[in-house]
């Protein structure tokens, strides 16, 4: 279920046009990151996964996107040809530029302090409702269109990269044919790159809105023949009936809201309807499955709440799980901004 929307080029890295985004979703993580990583416990056993813990993942941002400063509550981003202004709770700090280059924004969104709540964009100029942008990655290219919403967000969220680029290489090295779930969809990158990885994806939404502007998006890109399933359904009552079906999948991804209604009147409350959530997927799993992961914004939480959940839904499976944060290091090498935790687990060797 989900209502409101939630969710590389490197210039100082000119032999890979993916920088350091690529580097630490493939595990070659750079200094910086290794310092910030500590070494949990000994796995407790052995058919459980090994623990990995924190791990920051960082986007340097690439052509179509980048984050130009933060500070003061807000943050300054470029998505294509446009800067916009938007809150950011967890800047705390001070902005690095001056105000005259805020004040440039093509649009800056007022209203709405909660990430679930309505505002509205304060225009500089007139703009379209919609405007291209695209993401490469090492197998392909995906385009998709911007669009200002009502729920502050434009489309798509960046940090996700690092995300994409690890499951698209776990699917392209199993070299067989795999099922994808992906909950909580939204407008299709994620299921676009797994799918063309070369995996057969159902991409679930309760947004019948969110699904068409999907469509949208892969027409945009001209994947029409990749095999997406879309289902404009409740989330949670997925899962319920694919359990109940016998239906297994290969790689799950969720990227659940903190709140939402789906189709029918439905709550979704993370906290609340989370952990059940975690153990219909762990039952959907296949004798091969390759991954899992879980993806949560804007709640008051640790990555440790979100990792011990995951640990114990998939007990008895060996492979790695690593949690932590996902980060967005500021143009020009400045600040990091965390955005998002997580937790994911791959099978290793599968």
């Amino acid at each position: 279920m989900k209502v409101a929307p939630r969710r590389a080029e490197s210039k100082g890295a000119r032999a890979s046009p993916f920088g350091a985004a690529r580097r630490l979703a493939s595990g070659a993580a750079p200094a910086m990151n290794r310092a910030m990583r500590t070494t949990p416990p000994a796995r407790p056993s052995d058919d459980a996964p090994a623990p990995r813990w924190p791990v920051m993942l960082e986007t340097p941002g690439w052509r179509d996107f980048a984050l130009l400063d933060s500070g003061h509550g807000r943050k300054l981003e470029r998505y294509g040809p446009y800067r916009i202004v938007r809150p950011e709770a967890q800047a705390l700090w001070s902005p690095r530029l001056g105000e005259a280059e805020w004040e440039r924004a093509d649009a800056v969104f007022t209203g709405g302090k909660d990430e679930e709540a309505d505002g509205r964009w304060r225009y500089r100029t007139p703009l379209p409702e919609t405007w291209p942008m695209r993401w490469r990655w090492p197998d392909g290219e995906v385009k998709f269109l911007g669009r200002f919403t009502a729920f502050r967000h434009v489309g798509f969220f960046p940090e996700q990269e690092t995300h994409w680029i690890w499951f698209s290489k776990l699917i392209r090295d199993a070299r067989r044919p795999l099922k994808v779930l992906n909950l909580f969809g939204y407008t299709g990158i994620a299921s676009f790159v797994a799918a063309s990885a070369g995996a057969q994806v159902t991409h679930v939404d309760a947004s019948k809105k969110a699904v068409g502007w999907a469509r949208e998006n892969q027409a945009l890109s001209g994947m029409e023949e990749l095999p997406v399933r879309w289902i404009v359904d409740d989330a949670m009552k997925f899962v319920e009936r694919e359990v109940r079906r016998g239906n297994r999948y290969d790689g799950i991804i969720l990227d659940p809201p903190k709140f939402g209604r789906g189709p029918k009147g439905e709550v979704w409350d993370i906290f609340e309807h989370l952990p059940e959530m975690m153990r219909l997927c762990r039952a959907l799993l296949s004798d091969r499955a390759l991954f899992l992961l879980i993806s949560a914004y804007s709640i008051r939480a640790s990555f440790m709440a979100v990792h011990e959940l995951t640990a114990e839904v998939l007990s008895g499976l060996t492979g790695t799980l690593e949690s932590g944060e996902l980060l967005i290091r500021e143009e020009g090498g400045g600040r990091a901004l965390s955005t998002s935790l997580f937790s994911r687990w791959s099978a290793g060797g599968v």
